[in-house]
Formats: C-alpha cells, structure tokens, sequence
C-alpha cells in the first residue's frame, strides 16, 4: 500500500520510511505528488498533524501519514512547540535548522534551568473522509546543551543533550537514535496502531 506523507522535509521521510519499514508500506511524499503544503494555524501538534494529513488525504487519494513535531522548552513555557519550524525568523534570522539553533542558543545564554522535550504527534488516515484517525504521540526529554555536538540528525538534534547517553541526538548513531527518539517513539507506536487497524484489511 502507498502513503502519502503531509512533508516535503527530507529528514523526517528518511527517519520514518525506516521507522515504518516493518509493515511493508511505500512512503512519498506529497511533493512528489505535486501536492502544496497544507497551511497549519493551530496551535497543538495534533491539530496541525490532522489538518495536513486531511489535506494530504484530498489532493492525493491516498491514505495519509502527518508529523507535527517540535521542541517544548521548560524555561520557555512549553515553547516554540509548533511554531518551531519558524523558530529562528522571529529573531531576524534566515529559516532553517542551523539558524534555530543559533537562536535558541542565544535566547538561552542565560539560563540555567535547560529542561526540554522533543515532541513528534503522527497522523494516520485511511482517506480524507476518516472518521477515525490513528494518532501516535512521542517525548524525548532531554536538555539544551550549551553548544552543538555532532553532525547527525537534523533540527535541533546537536543541541538536544540526553543525560543517559551524555550525548546529543546528533552524535548517536541513527539506530540508537530511533530507538529513543521522540519520532522512532511516536512510530512503533504508529505501526502497532496500524497493524490493529489497517494492516489485517490491507
């Protein structure tokens, strides 16, 4: 069976065609469909993750796989959360992964209470029209390092510090990585959802 994933980034179709090898499902993304981003005005993750896997959904025929992830920072009162894409343009920085960083290391220079979460909440839909979503949510609690570390992963993977591998995200390996991450969480709990309810109709 085909998925269409709601994402254009590279990253995040990388980790989970991995995450979700086990059920024998083929992964695109909707740009290779030549579907538009869906627009995201809410502010939970769940509710941004279904309205791109409706929209996925609609413009592809397809049933619809959606992440909406990001970085909660304790000291910051759960924030970016899901404005973290965008994260770094509200300091007048560029987009893009290594400018978030750039911002949220300045923003923090100060602060001694590192405490945060990365959140991956995913989506499923059999169609547009389903009434019933699969939704999968995973944390991974860690802490901002004072600078980045490693060169694996992306987003705010080099300054994600988890204390029971004393490394960042960035310098695992990606097996280790997928096994503790918020999206490899968010995933197996993903593929047992759909082997209960989708795989036995496949």
């Amino acid at each position: 069976m085909k998925i269409v994933l709601a994402s254009n980034n590279a990253g995040k179709l990388n980790e989970l065609r991995t995450l979700l090898a086990p059920l024998g499902y083929e992964l695109v993304t909707q740009s290779a469909l030549g579907i538009e981003p869906a627009d995201e005005p809410f502010g939970t993750f769940v509710e941004n993750a279904l309205a791109k896997a409706r929209h996925a959904a609609h413009h592809s025929g397809l049933p619809a796989l959606a992440d909406d992830a990001g970085l909660c920072v304790d000291a910051f009162g759960g924030l970016p959360g899901v404005q973290t894409a965008d994260y770094a343009c509200q300091f007048g920085y560029a987009k893009g992964d290594d400018n978030n960083v750039l911002a949220l290391l300045a923003q923090m220079q100060h602060i001694e209470q590192r405490g945060a979460a990365l959140v991956s909440t995913l989506v499923a839909l059999r169609s547009a029209q389903d009434p019933e979503p699969l939704i999968a949510v995973g944390r991974a609690v860690g802490e901002i390092s004072r600078a980045p570390c490693g060169d694996k992963g992306f987003g705010f993977d080099p300054v994600m510090f988890i204390p029971r591998f004393g490394k960042t995200f960035a310098e695992l390996p990606e097996a280790t990585k997928n096994a503790h991450s918020h999206r490899g969480q968010a995933a197996r709990a993903m593929v047992a959802l759909m082997r209960e309810r989708w795989h036995s109709a496949v």
